[in-house]
């Protein structure tokens, strides 16, 4: 079977981006009188979760900084549910996988599974905090705002989304994801709020990523605004969200799928897929085949989103830790994400089996994309019928023209 010819292609997103991330945050802790809220002597907590943000290392380590400027001990603590297979010490690992290490931020990373109950929502859910946190002098609870990859609502990822499954550790996410997407899409903001309320949280900050994947604006929040400003700032997420460049696909190519990329391994807005009961499918990307071609090894073996795909290789199904994955996949009852598609040898037999499934499409006619990972569109391959349609739009930059598809030895795709 022949393979269409590709070509390399460039998006162009409109985007600014900031300068300088340390004098932001400086301006920021100013905004919310960080100089009445944090005195010398006290233990400030800062929160920091298992996603693949633009520039987080250097974001904790500023935000430790101006504690430090103030007289206090700043310490970090991580804030993301069961990931890390629910362990402190896998959590550990993730931070430190992700480059938010002691030896960088000069803090220490204290991490523990054990939470301390606050109060319930008007639900009675009970809301938990992180122990370790909770007995802090202060808490900064930080998060990206964006939007998230099950549902769609006023508040989606963010800083009341740390505040509740990210601080509440694996208890709360579990006593959440009971109640399937309305736990997460309903019950999580006031969750978040009764946490904010009933701890010591000095003020929250709000990250927002530019299509680039770039920071684009960082934020100080006041306890009591949070909720408005967040749905304010997710807006402008929205607004600069990336997006493939074409909506009809037969193939689309995904060579790395991991947790740093999504919390759901794969990023459901780019890629048009759900798959969670009673969520409507996204009306647009549309793609026929999905390959999963690789796991990010920050992943640590958890390969949740693999179940978005309908085929994958044999090198991610042999990175599986199943665990580890089951662990996350149950605690959020969203099973479908871990089911284990097709599984053939390498990518090569990978498209061959996708391309005789696209039914009286010819091979060299197929609309295939061909992604780093979901966080990384900018630069892509495109198959020849959609790089004829591309070629000579504005926000399209051609950075290698049609050539044969490239393979290594083993039969998978050279690195981009």
């Amino acid at each position: 079977m022949s393979f269409p010819k590709v070509a390399k292609i460039r998006q162009k997103f409109q985007a600014d981006s900031l300068k300088d991330i340390p004098a932001t945050i400086t301006e920021q802790f100013l905004a919310v009188n960080a100089d009445e809220k944090i005195k010398p002597g006290m233990e400030v907590a800062i929160t920091a979760g298992s996603r693949g943000i633009a520039n987080i290392p250097l974001i904790v380590k500023s935000v430790a900084d101006e504690i430090r400027k103030r007289g206090a001990t700043p310490f970090i603590f991580p804030a993301m549910g069961s990931h890390g297979g629910a362990t402190a010490e896998g959590q550990k690992e993730m931070l430190e996988s992700l480059g938010i290490t002691e030896e960088y931020t000069g803090c220490e990373i204290r991490s523990s599974m054990e939470v301390v109950e606050v109060g319930k929502t008007s639900d009675g859910v009970p809301v938990y905090v992180d122990e370790i946190a909770f007995n802090a002098d202060g808490i900064i609870v930080m998060g990206r705002i964006k939007p998230h990859t099950d549902f769609k609502n006023k508040i989606e990822s963010g800083i009341l989304k740390m505040a509740s499954i990210g601080m509440g550790k694996h208890k709360q996410a579990l006593a959440l994801h009971t109640y399937g997407v309305k736990g997460i899409s309903e019950m999580m903001p006031e969750v978040g709020k009764v946490a904010i309320s009933n701890s010591k949280t000095l003020f929250g900050i709000g990250i927002v990523e530019n299509a680039h994947e770039e920071t684009a604006i960082i934020e100080a929040v006041e306890p009591d605004q949070i909720e408005e400003r967040e749905s304010e700032l997710l807006k402008q997420a929205f607004n600069l969200m990336p997006s493939l460049p074409v909506d009809e696909m037969d193939i689309l190519v995904v060579d790395e799928i991991g947790k740093n990329y999504s919390g759901t391994g794969m990023d459901t807005n780019i890629i048009g897929r759900i798959r969670v009961l009673g969520v409507e499918e996204p009306e647009k990307p549309r793609v026929k085949y999905l390959i999963a071609s690789n796991l990010s090894d920050v992943s640590h073996g958890n390969a949740l989103g693999i179940g978005l795909s309908d085929l994958t290789t044999k090198r991610l199904f042999e990175k599986i830790d199943k665990k580890v994955m089951n662990e996350n996949v149950v605690t959020s009852t969203f099973l479908d994400r871990a089911k284990i598609p097709i599984v053939l040898d390498n990518d090569q037999e990978a498209l061959k089996a996708a391309l005789r499934a696209t039914w009286g499409v010819k091979s060299e006619e197929a609309r295939i994309v061909r992604i780093p990972n979901t966080l990384h569109i900018g630069e892509l391959y495109v198959s020849e019928v959609i790089f004829n349609e591309l070629k000579d739009k504005e926000n399209i930059e051609v950075l290698e023209d049609l050539q044969e598809m490239k393979f290594d030895e083993d039969g998978y795709f050279l690195p981009m």
